[in-house]
Protein backbone atom coordinates (compact mmCIF):
# COMPACT_ATOMS: atom_id res chain seq x y z
CA UNK A 1 0.00 0.00 0.00
CA UNK A 2 2.77 2.54 1.05
CA UNK A 3 4.46 2.17 -2.59
CA UNK A 4 0.98 2.35 -4.06
CA UNK A 5 0.57 6.02 -2.34
CA UNK A 6 4.07 6.92 -3.15
CA UNK A 7 3.99 6.06 -6.96
CA UNK A 8 0.29 7.32 -7.56
CA UNK A 9 -0.33 8.65 -11.12
CA UNK A 10 3.31 7.06 -12.20
CA UNK A 11 2.75 5.40 -15.68
CA UNK A 12 5.25 2.10 -15.25
CA UNK A 13 5.52 2.44 -19.63
CA UNK A 14 6.45 6.28 -19.40
CA UNK A 15 9.78 5.40 -17.99
CA UNK A 16 11.47 5.11 -21.25
CA UNK A 17 15.24 7.13 -19.84
CA UNK A 18 17.19 7.94 -17.13
CA UNK A 19 15.54 11.74 -17.14
CA UNK A 20 12.33 10.05 -16.46
CA UNK A 21 14.05 7.47 -14.38
CA UNK A 22 15.41 10.67 -12.04
CA UNK A 23 11.91 11.96 -11.79
CA UNK A 24 10.73 9.03 -9.67
CA UNK A 25 10.12 9.50 -6.05
CA UNK A 26 13.18 8.08 -4.24
CA UNK A 27 12.17 6.55 -0.27
CA UNK A 28 14.90 7.54 1.76
CA UNK A 29 15.75 5.47 4.54
CA UNK A 30 15.28 8.25 7.18
CA UNK A 31 11.78 8.28 6.23
CA UNK A 32 11.27 4.52 7.39
CA UNK A 33 10.68 5.92 11.09
CA UNK A 34 7.95 8.12 9.91
CA UNK A 35 6.63 6.17 7.37
CA UNK A 36 6.41 3.17 10.31
CA UNK A 37 3.93 5.11 12.47
CA UNK A 38 1.23 5.21 9.93
CA UNK A 39 -1.06 2.58 10.31
CA UNK A 40 -2.28 0.14 7.17
CA UNK A 41 -4.54 -2.24 8.43
CA UNK A 42 -2.88 -5.45 9.66
CA UNK A 43 0.48 -4.98 8.03
CA UNK A 44 1.27 -3.06 11.16
CA UNK A 45 4.56 -1.83 12.06
CA UNK A 46 5.57 -1.54 8.86
CA UNK A 47 3.58 1.38 7.14
CA UNK A 48 2.00 -0.42 4.39
CA UNK A 49 6.13 -1.47 3.04
CA UNK A 50 5.22 -5.02 3.32
CA UNK A 51 3.33 -7.05 0.98
CA UNK A 52 2.18 -10.01 3.50
CA UNK A 53 0.33 -10.04 6.53
CA UNK A 54 1.89 -9.16 9.48
CA UNK A 55 1.20 -12.62 11.18
CA UNK A 56 2.88 -14.57 8.02
CA UNK A 57 6.01 -13.24 8.98
CA UNK A 58 8.63 -15.06 10.09
CA UNK A 59 10.82 -13.05 12.62
CA UNK A 60 10.16 -9.47 13.15
CA UNK A 61 13.44 -7.07 13.86
CA UNK A 62 14.25 -4.05 15.48
CA UNK A 63 17.17 -2.11 14.08
CA UNK A 64 18.53 1.32 15.09
CA UNK A 65 15.92 4.15 14.81
CA UNK A 66 13.94 2.03 15.69
CA UNK A 67 13.11 1.05 11.96
CA UNK A 68 11.27 -2.25 12.05
CA UNK A 69 12.35 -5.19 9.75
CA UNK A 70 10.22 -7.97 8.69
CA UNK A 71 11.35 -11.95 7.82
CA UNK A 72 9.59 -14.28 6.14
CA UNK A 73 10.27 -17.70 5.86
CA UNK A 74 11.82 -18.39 2.76
CA UNK A 75 15.44 -19.74 2.57
CA UNK A 76 18.22 -17.47 2.52
CA UNK A 77 15.49 -14.34 2.44
CA UNK A 78 18.59 -11.96 2.76
CA UNK A 79 20.87 -13.14 0.01
CA UNK A 80 23.69 -13.67 1.57
CA UNK A 81 25.11 -16.97 0.57
CA UNK A 82 26.72 -15.55 -2.82
CA UNK A 83 28.50 -13.41 -0.57
CA UNK A 84 29.25 -16.12 1.62
CA UNK A 85 30.29 -18.78 -1.78
CA UNK A 86 32.76 -15.71 -2.97
CA UNK A 87 34.12 -15.38 0.09
CA UNK A 88 35.53 -19.51 -0.54
CA UNK A 89 32.60 -21.07 1.76
CA UNK A 90 31.36 -24.27 0.80
CA UNK A 91 28.83 -27.53 1.54
CA UNK A 92 30.04 -28.76 5.24
CA UNK A 93 32.13 -25.59 6.27
CA UNK A 94 31.81 -24.73 10.01
CA UNK A 95 30.66 -21.01 10.23
CA UNK A 96 31.28 -19.24 13.48
CA UNK A 97 28.63 -16.18 13.80
CA UNK A 98 29.97 -13.62 16.43
CA UNK A 99 26.92 -10.99 14.45
CA UNK A 100 24.28 -10.32 17.01
CA UNK A 101 21.26 -12.03 17.07
CA UNK A 102 19.29 -9.57 19.67
CA UNK A 103 16.33 -7.68 18.01
CA UNK A 104 19.07 -6.85 14.99
CA UNK A 105 18.92 -9.03 11.98
CA UNK A 106 22.56 -9.46 11.35
CA UNK A 107 22.72 -13.03 13.11
CA UNK A 108 20.08 -14.55 11.18
CA UNK A 109 20.97 -12.40 8.26
CA UNK A 110 24.46 -14.48 8.19
CA UNK A 111 23.35 -17.66 9.68
CA UNK A 112 20.24 -18.08 6.46
CA UNK A 113 23.17 -17.66 3.90
CA UNK A 114 25.35 -19.87 5.67
CA UNK A 115 22.28 -22.73 6.10
CA UNK A 116 21.60 -22.26 2.17
CA UNK A 117 24.94 -23.53 1.39
CA UNK A 118 24.81 -26.64 3.84
CA UNK A 119 27.27 -24.76 6.23
CA UNK A 120 26.55 -25.78 9.96
CA UNK A 121 26.56 -22.53 12.16
CA UNK A 122 27.98 -21.97 15.52
CA UNK A 123 25.47 -19.05 16.66
CA UNK A 124 28.20 -17.14 18.88
CA UNK A 125 26.76 -13.22 19.09
CA UNK A 126 28.71 -10.73 20.58
CA UNK A 127 30.73 -10.87 23.67
CA UNK A 128 31.85 -13.71 25.98
CA UNK A 129 35.30 -13.40 24.13
CA UNK A 130 37.17 -16.36 25.96
CA UNK A 131 33.83 -18.72 25.49
CA UNK A 132 34.06 -17.99 21.95
CA UNK A 133 37.70 -18.95 21.47
CA UNK A 134 37.36 -22.05 23.60
CA UNK A 135 34.84 -23.11 21.23
CA UNK A 136 36.49 -22.33 18.10
CA UNK A 137 39.31 -24.44 19.71
CA UNK A 138 37.21 -27.21 20.34
CA UNK A 139 34.67 -27.40 17.30
CA UNK A 140 37.38 -26.06 14.87
CA UNK A 141 35.16 -24.11 12.60
CA UNK A 142 36.61 -22.86 9.09
CA UNK A 143 35.18 -19.73 8.76
CA UNK A 144 34.45 -16.71 10.86
CA UNK A 145 31.58 -13.55 10.26
CA UNK A 146 31.39 -10.93 12.28
CA UNK A 147 32.96 -7.62 12.02
CA UNK A 148 36.95 -7.11 11.45
CA UNK A 149 37.71 -5.59 14.73
CA UNK A 150 35.89 -8.94 16.67
CA UNK A 151 37.70 -11.06 14.60
CA UNK A 152 40.89 -9.30 15.55
CA UNK A 153 40.47 -9.65 19.17
CA UNK A 154 39.19 -13.19 19.07
CA UNK A 155 42.46 -13.85 17.51
CA UNK A 156 44.59 -11.90 19.99
CA UNK A 157 42.69 -13.52 22.84
CA UNK A 158 43.65 -17.01 21.59
CA UNK A 159 47.07 -16.08 21.31
CA UNK A 160 46.95 -14.91 24.82
CA UNK A 161 45.03 -18.23 26.36
CA UNK A 162 47.75 -20.08 23.88
CA UNK A 163 44.32 -21.95 22.16
CA UNK A 164 44.71 -23.30 19.04
CA UNK A 165 42.70 -21.34 16.53
CA UNK A 166 44.20 -22.43 12.97
CA UNK A 167 41.29 -24.06 11.89
CA UNK A 168 39.85 -20.86 11.03
CA UNK A 169 40.83 -20.09 7.26
CA UNK A 170 38.32 -18.02 5.62
CA UNK A 171 36.49 -14.66 6.99
CA UNK A 172 33.80 -13.05 5.60
CA UNK A 173 33.33 -9.57 7.44
CA UNK A 174 31.06 -6.53 7.66
CA UNK A 175 29.29 -3.76 9.93
CA UNK A 176 32.49 -1.64 9.96
CA UNK A 177 35.35 -0.32 7.76
CA UNK A 178 38.32 -2.98 6.70
CA UNK A 179 41.14 -0.98 6.10
CA UNK A 180 44.04 -2.73 4.10
CA UNK A 181 46.57 -2.83 7.65
CA UNK A 182 44.08 -5.06 9.06
CA UNK A 183 43.54 -7.41 6.20
CA UNK A 184 47.01 -7.58 6.33
CA UNK A 185 47.26 -8.78 9.96
CA UNK A 186 44.03 -11.22 9.37
CA UNK A 187 45.90 -12.96 6.45
CA UNK A 188 49.57 -12.81 8.57
CA UNK A 189 47.42 -14.98 10.50
CA UNK A 190 45.79 -17.56 7.88
CA UNK A 191 42.99 -16.28 7.88
CA UNK A 192 41.50 -15.21 3.87
CA UNK A 193 39.43 -12.15 4.72
CA UNK A 194 36.78 -10.98 2.66
CA UNK A 195 33.71 -8.04 2.98
CA UNK A 196 29.69 -7.68 1.94
CA UNK A 197 27.80 -4.94 2.62
CA UNK A 198 24.16 -5.21 3.78
CA UNK A 199 21.25 -3.79 5.21
CA UNK A 200 18.52 -4.65 7.60
CA UNK A 201 16.00 -2.97 4.77
CA UNK A 202 17.88 -4.60 1.39
CA UNK A 203 19.83 -7.48 2.68
CA UNK A 204 22.84 -8.25 0.44
CA UNK A 205 23.81 -5.06 -1.58
CA UNK A 206 27.53 -5.77 -2.67
CA UNK A 207 30.28 -8.18 -1.92
CA UNK A 208 33.76 -9.34 -2.67
CA UNK A 209 34.86 -12.55 -4.77
CA UNK A 210 38.06 -14.07 -3.99
CA UNK A 211 40.63 -12.35 -6.58
CA UNK A 212 40.48 -15.68 -9.28
CA UNK A 213 36.92 -15.19 -9.63
CA UNK A 214 36.97 -11.74 -10.56
CA UNK A 215 37.81 -8.77 -8.05
CA UNK A 216 41.19 -9.08 -10.69
CA UNK A 217 38.76 -7.61 -13.24
CA UNK A 218 36.29 -4.67 -11.75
Amino acid sequence: PAFGKLLDGIDPEDVTDRAALARLPVLRKSELIERQKEKFEDRDPFGGLTAVKTSRLGRIYASPGPIYDPEVGREDYWRLARALYAAGFRLGDIVHNSFSYHLTPAGAMLESGARALGCPVIPAGTGNTELQVRTIADVKPKGYVGTPSFLKIVLDKGQEMAADLSSLKLALVSGEALPQSLRDEIKARGVDVRQCYASADLGLIAYESLPEIGRAHV
